[in-house]
């Protein structure tokens, strides 16, 4: 695990600071006063401008940084700017810098599985997308440790298999969908999980949970079971809303019909058709929530 500060104090600072210090001696400050700006020692100063410290070519090159150098050296110089101040104008170029600049470029290659995410967010950002994509993959681990842990739960599974699913909030495709691919099975009695939840891998359990979503439901995550008249009965006695839809007609009309109708229905059960199996599909806000409503209706 290596932080975006480790970019900033490894990379940013060596390299800033020099160039600073380079500014400021070449402004006539003497030594003793570049040390007592910069906060740091006089020795610190010298290998500073002497060249002694490594630094990051991409950042020596950066028309910002270069600007943020002759702005502080100006201000600092003639006294027009403190060195609060320049604590804060450094501060906000570093933040520009971390928002998929080149210091979310430079911690990407430090931690290639950023990739995966593009390059073009704040890790600092609450809402950025790596975190949003991480907390709903982590989502569906804890809810999968809920089926692991339900006594009983490999007679749910159906034939073709369970899968847990969960979407981000504005999921679009099931590319936005986290869920186990190869799905779960019952192996001896007991689920299978086959590997790692990941994004994309569920097409069917996935597609009923955008098409719900997409005509009214604000569930978040699925789960199919096998049909069993007792377990929908249990979830209703539990207060989650089921609903019957048409298995041949497909999903894409089934599920719009059932929701018009019954638009807060938090259970959705077909009981089967022609080479089609019932299954019950239980919706909820999460993964974990979605796994222990089953397991609550045992």
């Amino acid at each position: 695990m290596r932080f975006i500060e480790e970019v900033v104090v490894e990379e940013f600072l060596p390299t800033f600071r020099s160039m600073l210090a380079e500014e400021l001696r070449e402004r006539g400050l003497t030594q003793s006063e570049v040390a007592d700006l910069l906060g740091i020692s006089q020795s610190a100063v010298s290998k500073y401008v002497h060249g002694e410290v490594a630094r990051n070519e991409r950042l020596l090159a950066d028309e910002r940084v270069v600007d943020l150098v002759e702005r502080l050296g100006d201000g600092l110089t003639d006294g027009a700017m403190s060195p609060v101040q320049a604590l804060v104008e450094t501060e906000v170029v570093i933040r520009q810098l971390e928002q998929g600049d080149v210091l979310a470029q430079l911690h990407q290659e430090e931690v290639p599985e950023l990739a995966d995410y593009g390059g073009a967010f704040d890790v600092h950002d609450p809402d950025s997308d790596v975190r949003v994509a991480e907390q709903a993959l982590a989502s569906v681990r804890r809810g999968l440790t809920v089926i692991e842990n339900t006594t009983d739960f490999a007679r749910h599974i159906p034939a073709v298999g369970t899968n847990l699913v969960e979407a981000l909030p504005d999921a679009t495709g099931i590319e936005d969908v986290v869920a186990v691919p190869g799905r779960i099975i019952d192996l001896k009695g007991r689920p299978e999980i086959p590997a790692e939840p990941e994004f994309g891998v569920s097409e069917y359990v996935a597609s009923v949970l955008l098409t719900a979503r997409e005509h009214g439901s604000d569930a978040r995550a699925a789960l199919n079971v096998r049909y069993d008249p007792t377990i929908v009965d249990a979830l209703e006695s539990n207060g989650h809303r089921a609903v019957e839809f048409d298995a041949e007609a497909g999903i894409d009309d089934a599920i719009p019909t059932a929701l018009a109708a019954n638009p807060d229905a938090e259970v959705l059960y077909q009981t089967g058709g022609f080479g089609i199996e019932p299954v019950i599909y239980v919706l909820g806000p999460d993964a974990p929530t979605v796994a222990g409503r089953l397991r609550d209706c045992r």
